[in-house]
């Protein structure tokens, strides 16, 4: 710590800082909560874990608080088929739907208070955020800093607005700088996401050790898996582009020497919504940065390949995965509550792809949200549209499309990772356009809130919630029961048709899994190669409990239906 410290701060301060963080270990450890003991290393991921990502007021009625209905929610239509909850920021926020936070300590007791997050990880691991980058213009600390507090002074970066910062990689195409007025002064601050979140300046040590007190508070109050929100932007440094900086790894790999010391079950991720060489640099060595990383370039892959009725790229790029051999892994999903991002598309598809789904996203009633380049000009950041609404054809049926959209959760289900299933996927949700029109938000687009009396009927009455719901439950069961889905079991891409997308899921020491994706609208018959698959005779479907006979010694055909998935197990 002492080594990140100095490379942070100097080597005049860093001991003096580290015998801060030090106290801070000292006041925490005897407050170790349970089960979060341990000797360090000691997390491990199996097949079944699944994560749900739901916001703390996704379900609500006219009478609960909104982490108990929530609760009631899980216990009737997830019970223990999902044993994480990623809860999204459950704190007071003046905008950004939590992520524009006023203050870190307190759980909103309009949600419920930590009482009801309490509650929630009595049944629950907890998966929740630590906004690292900004905190909210209505903040205790940032007034106190327009106050000119000496406590605050240094907790925000201001800069001279003439400043060339030409370099600085732009997530958002709003100005960098807002203006405030400061007493009697005009102050510019670094506002990187919207000038309501004011960034946090990291060069501060007070600053590095406040976060470090909010990290361990939120595993003392029941966090097992604690995300660390747009990481990458936490360090400036002027004349560079401000993002994935070393400091930024060092502070990475200063909470994980810290937990791993205090609370060594506890696990970081790190949310990059960046291509794939540069978000998979947070797994550092594999043992001293996060321990999952989000795998942001499945969402888009698996849309393009969808649309496109090909594989191809899709399979190149799974071809090169590695799974780290350190225990660390993916955090692989599909929808989440932000949009489909695109950057993590550059390198993988032409950028005439890219400009084909901003068109298709906006002739599905979606929107387009931009970042800034270099040379001032606009380009494509995420699409802000439902993932079921961006797979739905314009006046198709029902029945096609959640095929296709199902087809996307069995990848997102089966690839090496963990699993992470946004609320809106698990039960058919579409584009909440009222909401779009209602805030001009583009993510509002697939960010609705639920009355749980009118979803509980829907999820039993309603077509396309059902027909969602019941078969993804189904494929939750199934996975939580198969070995060969641990996060660590090998993988390797099997190339079998340019519309299909399989792979096979290798276990040492039991069957094998064999995963095959029909990524197209017609019917195919694929060759099956004793070479490529192996050479069992039999093989069990585990989805449809069928039996497909095959040939030990020679290449023998599996016919798919159009958007068939299949998992087929080796008879031992």
């Amino acid at each position: 710590m002492l080594e990140l410290l100095t490379q942070l701060y100097g080597k005049n301060q860093a001991p003096g800082i580290l015998k801060e963080i030090h106290a801070l270990i000292d006041l925490f450890r005897d407050n170790t909560p349970s089960g979060q003991s341990g000797n360090p290393g000691r997390y491990t991921f199996t097949e079944k874990d699944i994560v749900l990502i739901t916001y703390p007021d996704q379900v609500i009625n006219n009478q609960d608080s909104p982490l108990s209905v929530l609760l009631t929610f899980l216990k009737t239509f997830v019970q223990d088929t999902i044993n994480t909850i990623h809860i999204l920021p459950f704190f007071p926020y003046s905008s950004d739907d939590g992520f524009s936070i006023i203050d870190f300590y307190e759980a909103d007791p309009h949600y419920g208070g930590w009482q009801g997050i309490k509650d929630i990880c009595t049944h629950y691991n907890l998966m929740c955020d630590l906004v690292l980058n900004h905190i909210s213009a209505k903040s205790r600390w940032f007034r106190g800093f327009l106050n000119n507090e000496a406590e605050y002074k240094n907790y925000f970066i201001t800069c001279d607005p003439d400043t060339d910062l030409t370099e600085v990689t732009r997530p958002r195409p709003y100005p960098l700088l807002t203006p405030f007025a400061c007493g009697e002064r005009k102050k510019w601050l670094w506002t990187t996401f919207s000038e309501d979140q004011i960034d946090l300046n990291f060069k501060e040590p007070k600053v590095l050790l406040e976060m470090i007190k909010i990290l361990l508070t939120y595993v003392r109050k029941g966090a097992r898996i604690v995300r660390l929100d747009a990481i990458a932007y936490i360090w400036k440094e002027l004349g560079t582009t401000c993002i994935h900086r070393p400091e930024v790894h060092a502070i990475v790999k200063l909470f994980r020497k810290i937990l791993d010391n205090l609370y060594p079950r506890v696990v970081l991720i790190t949310e990059t919504n960046v291509p794939h060489k540069e978000n998979i640099s947070y797994f550092g060595s594999g043992v001293d940065e996060a321990q999952m990383v989000y795998q942001f370039s499945l969402p888009p892959l698996v849309i393009h390949g969808l649309l496109n009725e090909n594989a191809s790229y899709l399979t190149s790029w799974a071809s090169t995965l590695r799974i780290p051999e350190t225990g660390a892994t993916y955090f692989n999903f599909t929808a989440s509550h932000d949009g489909i991002g695109v950057r993590p598309l550059t390198g993988l598809v032409p950028e005439a792809d890219i400009d084909a789904l901003v068109k298709i996203t906006r002739q599905r009633g979606g929107e387009v949200s931009y970042k800034t380049d270099k040379d001032g000009k606009n380009s494509p950041y995420e699409l802000n549209i439902n993932y079921l609404s961006m797979l739905t054809h314009p006046g198709e049926d029902d029945s096609l499309s959640i095929k296709r959209f199902l087809v996307s959760q069995s990848i997102m289900l089966t690839m090496p990772g963990v699993p992470g299933i946004y609320f809106h996927s698990l039960i058919g949700s579409i584009n909440d356009s009222e909401s779009l029109k209602k805030t001009r938000i583009p993510r509002s687009i697939n960010r609705e809130k639920l009355k749980l009396d009118i979803l509980t009927r829907e999820l039993e009455t309603l077509r396309r919630r059902k027909d969602v719901y019941e078969p993804y439950m189904k494929m939750l069961r199934i996975r939580t029961h198969e070995p060969a889905l641990h996060p660590q079991t090998p993988f390797r891409v099997l190339h079998v048709h340019e519309k299909v997308f399989a792979f096979k899921r290798i276990q040492k020491n039991g069957p094998s899994l064999i995963v095959i994706h029909n990524m197209s609208s017609v019917p195919l018959t694929i060759t099956v190669t004793p070479e490529s698959f192996g050479r069992p005779e039999t093989y069990t479907c585990l989805l449809s409990l069928l039996t497909i006979k095959g040939n030990k010694d020679a290449p023998f055909s599996v016919d798919l239906s159009p958007y068939q998935y299949i998992w087929l197990k080796e008879d031992e």
